[in-house]
């Protein structure tokens, strides 16, 4: 999505929502655009201090939340104690996430659908939402466990 475009859209939707679109609120978002997501909140105040150095974490923290509660940002649980976040798409991607280092891949797969459909039908459940995260090795730490592997022998 285009930078502008991205900024009317949140514009939009907070004065939607009744909210004012502060400096703060926009540097917030452009971080999260620019940052091509998975961004942990910590992150998101640390590159944001580097321009406001007064910005708070609380407020990055409300921004968040505020984003979350008006559709703008996904907000993305992995195996980690924390959330990372990313601008919300109108299209369907999934994560692949390496147990080792922690890299977040994004795949593009129409899994939804199929899942929808035979899923639900199979469990008669009302599927509302689908998020698909797979669990494994990146190219770099397999190679090393590979050659932790040959090491061994």
């Amino acid at each position: 999505m285009e930078e502008s475009t991205s900024l009317q859209i949140t514009r939009r939707s907070l004065n939607t929502a009744g909210m004012r679109v502060t400096n703060q609120r926009s540097l917030i978002m452009e971080i999260i655009r620019q940052g091509g997501g998975h961004l942990d909140a910590d992150e998101i105040y640390r590159r944001a201090r580097k321009k406001r150095s007064r910005l708070s974490f609380s407020t990055v923290y409300r921004a968040l939340q505020t984003f979350k509660k008006l559709g703008l940002i996904e907000e993305l649980h992995f195996d980690e104690g924390h959330h990372h976040y990313e601008v919300k798409t109108s299209g369907e991607h999934h994560h692949l996430v390496c147990l080792s280092c922690g890299k977040v891949i994004e795949f593009h797969q129409r899994l939804s659908r199929y899942i929808k459909r035979n899923v639900a039908e199979a469990k008669d459940f009302d599927i509302t939402e689908t998020e698909v995260r797979v669990s494994g090795y990146c190219v770099e730490c397999r190679q090393g466990r590979q050659s932790a592997g040959q090491e061994g022998k």
